[in-house]
């Protein structure tokens, strides 16, 4: 799982390698669970009709998705989990993740590098994960929407994980004992089709990148 992350500091970028054609104010660059942060994904508006409403918008929400299910009574509770990852394997029927599974709210979670810890030495490293080529992660997301306690809407979204205990990378991080989880990264050919894939095609997606196209570079 993925608990830290950076998101891009290049404006640029959005609209070069994701097609977002704008950059909202609010979001922070250094990015933990309950911070707000920049996701793409297709307009709620999108099949209005209104030709004003662009193919893809940047939000800025809470990375940690709190359901559009969620009561008021509930709210205080809902924003104490930790729901800043959703496990794919049972997200469609999660309480917290089901809405935006069923109704295919995907977005991508723009990002320089994802953090994750190395424990091989018998202490966490933290390393960081940035693509061989220098360009941009797009990692695929659930986003959401909720009413604060003043009836106000508010995005919110999660990182989608997959099993990685086989995985060439990622089974070297996490805890020894403990299972080894991986985000989906996104490769660029598949964004498009990712923002508009029904939700009986969101598995289709949930594929490990291939490991000789990141670089692991421990933090000390």
């Amino acid at each position: 799982m993925c608990s830290h992350y950076q998101t891009l500091k290049d404006a640029e970028l959005l609209l070069k390698k994701f097609g977002a054609p704008n950059k909202p104010a609010g979001g922070k660059y250094d990015m933990w669970p309950r911070y707000p942060g920049v996701f793409i994904r297709r307009p709620v508006e999108h099949d209005a009709g209104d030709e004003a409403v662009p193919e893809l918008e940047a939000v800025v929400g809470r990375w940690g998705l709190i359901s559009a299910m969620t009561k008021a009574d509930g709210l205080d509770k809902a924003g104490k989990l930790s729901t800043f990852n959703a496990r794919s394997e049972t997200a469609a029927k999660s309480f917290t993740f089901g809405n935006a599974w069923r109704r295919a709210q995907h977005c991508i979670i723009p990002a320089d590098a994802i953090f994750e810890p190395d424990w091989r030495s018998g202490a966490a490293v933290a390393t960081r994960f940035t693509r061989a080529d220098g360009a941009p992660l797009g990692i695929a997301g659930l986003w959401d929407r909720w009413r604060d306690a003043a009836g106000q809407l508010q995005e919110s979204y999660t990182m989608l994980t997959i099993n990685a205990d086989e995985d060439p990378l990622f089974r070297d991080y996490h805890q020894a004992g403990k299972e080894k989880r991986m985000v989906v990264i996104l490769p660029e050919g598949a964004y498009g089709d990712w923002l508009t894939a029904p939700a009986d095609a969101t598995r289709d997606f949930l594929v490990p990148f291939p490991a000789d196209r990141l670089v692991a570079t421990p933090m000390k």
